[in-house]
């Protein structure tokens, strides 16, 4: 379920491997920190465990009110009106857990990384920040940190991400913790194991407000079922506690949960109202200067509400090209096993830590090797052997892992001894 990312490989080596084409499908080479499941149609968080806290903490005081609670009820109002308020609760428990896996098993927003970074030709019709690094050695220039666009008649900086190789778009942010970035970025909720984002906020102030609602009303039939057992028994209010324990347990856990589900209602709705994210109430603090994105409270809350929800900009089911290999499997390279050291040197593609080789250059190196083991192997190969630089052969890292990644069936210690005879 867990996908890691996998390695990439180098230009020079996509040339060299006939790739066929791959069966891999793109949730099982993604490379956030996301977990999917029914085979890429759900996308959740890392900390997709958090739900089953979630869900408990929600059906385990509904079963407690159904089984203890709503009994009485029952049996106190006429016309079917306790089976009614037992109906009402358990449809309301329904849908807030509808509505929580509505929030945590959709695609946030992610928006899809880029192979390459942007050329700065793509870049020009933006205003490049005046922090953009200078390069005086006559070497391209680095991409700007920062560039400038124009929202609603305002400027702001949006960031060039490092790890998707982009630019973000206004109110975009990359998340630490799914290792992706998001659109409209509002927060990452431990409790939905998700992040919160333009294509599941709506699903999320649904879920928040709804369990506000149960917790008010399993809170308020709790007192109902005091009050009954008070005028029924014609006792105190102690002693219907004491015949009731379980709404006592009740009314103190709804209302704990409600001041923590409503606050955080009471806030989505002024971000909502005000057109604001979490992560720029707490960050930009618009309070103090204009919000780019304030439209006015009605258009606000339309705009959240009443708008149509993007299409996912990602197809996690879509097979991986075999054109494009991007992509590898660590433990599988051309049937071969690979170190789990290897990858970060053997396949750094950004970084262009190893040199090309081109598909001619494979057998010169198995002979060459062949030829070194062998002399060294049958002695002919003398201590010290006086070669010009450019004709000394040195097998180095780079050639070692080629060999190894290619079945060059030579272990550690031949490497070994064709390193001493060199050296010597």
């Amino acid at each position: 379920m867990f996908t890691t990312p996998l390695p990439q490989l180098s230009d020079s080596n996509r040339g060299i491997i006939d790739t066929h084409d791959s069966s891999l499908r793109v949730y099982q080479v993604w490379k956030g920190s996301n977990t999917f499941c029914l085979r890429g149609r759900l996308i959740f968080g890392p900390d997709v465990r958090s739900l089953f806290l979630t869900v408990s903490l929600i059906v385990g005081p509904v079963i407690l009110f159904c089984a203890f609670v709503a009994q009485r009820l029952i049996d106190e109002f006429d016309h079917n009106h306790g089976e009614l308020i037992v109906a009402i609760c358990v449809i309301f428990t329904i849908y807030d857990i509808l509505l929580l896996f509505l929030t945590s098993g959709r695609d946030p927003g992610i928006i899809p990384r880029n192979m390459h970074p942007p050329e700065l030709e793509d870049e020009s019709g933006s205003t490049v920040s005046s922090d953009c690094p200078v390069n005086h050695n006559g070497a391209p220039p680095s991409l700007p940190p920062t560039k400038d666009v124009v929202v609603n008649g305002i400027v702001v900086k949006v960031k060039y991400c490092q790890t998707c190789m982009l630019y973000r778009p206004p109110r975009c942010s990359h998340c630490s913790i799914c290792n992706n970035c998001v659109e409209r970025f509002d927060h990452h909720c431990p409790w939905v194991g998700q992040c919160i984002g333009k294509r599941n906020y709506r699903f999320f102030f649904m879920f928040v407000s709804t369990t506000t609602l149960l917790c008010l009303y399993v809170f308020a039939f709790c007192w109902v079922n005091i009050g009954k057992t008070m005028h029924a028994d014609h006792c105190s209010l102690w002693k219907a506690f004491a015949k009731s324990p379980v709404s006592v347990i009740l009314i103190l856990y709804t209302f704990v949960a409600a001041w923590f589900v409503g606050g955080l209602t009471t806030f989505h709705c002024y971000l909502m109202c005000t057109n604001q994210t979490t992560y720029e109430n707490f960050r930009y603090r618009y309070d103090g200067k204009m919000n780019p994105h304030n439209r006015g409270c009605l258009r606000n809350v339309m705009g959240i509400f009443f708008s149509k929800i993007p299409a996912s900009k990602n197809n996690f089911r879509a097979k991986v090209k075999g054109d494009s290999s991007s992509v590898c499997n660590t433990s599988v390279t051309l049937g071969h096993s690979v170190s789990p050291e290897m990858p970060k040197r053997s396949f750094d593609m950004e970084m262009g830590k190893r040199q090309a080789v081109a598909a001619e250059d494979f057998t010169d190196i198995q002979r060459q090797i062949d030829s070194v083991g062998g002399s060294e192997r049958s002695g002919a190969l003398p201590r010290h052997t006086n070669w010009d630089q450019k004709a000394n052969w040195e097998i180095t890292p780079d050639i070692q892992m080629l060999a190894a990644e290619f079945g060059m069936g030579y272990g550690l210690a031949d490497r070994e001894k064709i390193h001493g005879g060199l050296e010597n």
